[in-house]
């Protein structure tokens, strides 16, 4: 598509969506802001936008439809030490021996709100190693595929506000080891924001609309457009690990998460956490109409979440933490997910040139959810894991009663004391161990490499 750099071409565009105000400072801009901006207005479906606007788009009525879901299908905890554990980590490490496992990123987001500057993934969070979230990440896949013998390829997602810094992150420390030719980096799409009140789209800047990533759920449609599909494919990818970049805790490339997977000829397949309370804030899995939801804990009606078994557990139990696999032909299949719509609060020019910060929401901001895409999905499964050994998300600065820097540590800190005490080691009070995920991957391996009766008198961290 030509970019036009003629007012006039650009009037035509956007005046039936009454949107030529951001044409107000073209005449001040430079050429290259000025071909900036036409880019950008060019790039835009405005069409599509004016539909999520008018509320064109059709949006569930979840509280309809929370009343008539039911629990999903699911491997609870329980189970998963007997027989049937055993079964399915046979069958996915078959799978990852073959080289049919690939792993895929999400890493859109800046660390704003824990007072960092770049993107998250760049977060130094290792308790005493200093290694960053997309290191530590790095250092599993490369653990992974030593384990197995192959080569376990990464898909990365970055976005606009991200990509440059991790790019040059991964070039400056050699991509931590990962060779070239399994790291395939991709940028997801944006969208601009609107005005409330005039469904106005915001200029950030004179020559620069307000973009922002066109969330999680854009993995989709930037997987096909970037040509990572297509990668998978010539390199017999089958299955996807999908995640979350400030997870650090993630059992990477588990092989009885594959397993179970494999064994229900699953699609998607989510793992997930037990909810202790009915209002947790943790997105709720369900089956309506035989289709797997993930309703938010915001759209599910207290009496429905409150709903328990005749045992006293909640029915609705299965709590999301953005840990799934795919298998890649769902995501051939579908090409794009739907929009959700949000207000939020977005700086933005105002028409006499000057810089506006809103103290309340603003702006409508538009993105997809990956958990849109489990619907879609045939055989959809969930498999419960103790949140201990999964889930430790950086999302908030120091001060936050959870998810902060200082959470997650302790979290990583307690996940490797565990795995030590159960090879045999002691490890004295007060006294704190890291692993690199290349010394050890988990606690199989950790029973590998620690002698029965080693003291930990100190604390330190486990290299190679």
């Amino acid at each position: 598509m030509t970019t036009p750099l003629d007012r006039q071409e650009l009037v035509t565009r956007l005046e039936p969506f009454g949107q030529q105000h951001l044409l107000a400072f073209w005449d001040e801009l430079t050429e290259s802001g000025r071909e900036q901006l036409a880019g950008q207005i060019a790039a835009i479906d405005l069409p599509l936008i004016d539909s999520l606007v008018q509320g064109k788009v059709d949006q569930p009525d979840w509280a309809e439809l929370s009343r008539r879901a039911m629990p999903p299908p699911a491997v609870r905890l329980a189970q998963r030490g007997q027989e049937l554990g055993s079964e399915a980590r046979q069958r996915g490490i078959e799978a990852l021996e073959a080289g049919k496992v690939g792993v895929l990123i999400t890493a859109g987001g800046q660390g704003t709100r824990l007072g960092f500057d770049l993107p998250k993934s760049l977060y130094a969070i290792g308790p005493l190693s200093s290694a960053s979230l997309l290191q530590i990440h790095i250092e599993k896949i490369r653990a992974l595929a030593r384990r197995y013998d192959v080569a376990v390829p990464l898909y990365l997602m970055t976005s606009p506000a991200t990509h440059d810094d991790t790019v040059r992150f991964l070039e400056e420390n050699g991509r931590f080891g990962l060779d070239e030719a399994d790291l395939f980096v991709f940028c997801q799409g944006t969208m601009p924001a609107v005005d409330i009140e005039t469904g106005k789209l915001l200029l950030a800047e004179k020559d620069r609309l307000f973009l922002s990533p066109d969330g999680h759920g854009g993995t989709v449609a930037a997987l096909q457009s970037s040509g990572a599909l297509q990668d998978m494919k010539t390199r017999g990818i089958e299955q996807l690990f999908y995640l979350q970049v400030d997870n650090p805790i993630v059992p990477m490339g588990d092989s009885e998460l594959l397993g179970h997977h494999l064994a229900a000829e699953s699609e998607l397949t989510s793992l997930v956490i037990a909810k202790q309370q009915p209002q947790e804030k943790l997105g709720n899995f369900a089956m309506i109409d035989d289709r797997l939801h993930v309703i938010e804990y915001s759209d599910m009606p207290d009496d429905v979440a409150e709903q328990r078994n005749p045992g006293g557990d909640l029915k609705f139990w299965a709590g999301s933490i953005a840990v799934h696999v795919f298998e890649r032909t769902l995501l051939e299949r579908k090409s794009s997910l739907p929009f959700h719509v949000a207000q939020k609060k977005v700086s933005y020019l105002d028409v006499s040139g000057k810089q506006v910060e809103p103290s309340e929401p603003n702006a409508l901001k538009f993105e997809r959810f990956i958990f849109d895409l489990l619907p879609e999905a045939r055989r959809p499964i969930v498999v419960e894991y103790a949140e201990q050994d999964c889930f430790a998300p950086l999302k908030n600065a120091a001060g936050a009663e959870k998810d902060t820097a200082e959470y997650v540590q302790q979290m990583m800190f307690a996940q490797h004391g565990r795995w030590l005490e159960a090879a045999g080691a002691r490890v004295a009070e007060g006294v704190n161990v890291e692993i690199s995920p290349l010394f050890a991957l988990d606690a199989e391996e950790v029973a590998e490499r620690i002698e029965p009766g080693r003291e930990f008198d100190k604390s330190q961290y486990l290299q190679p």
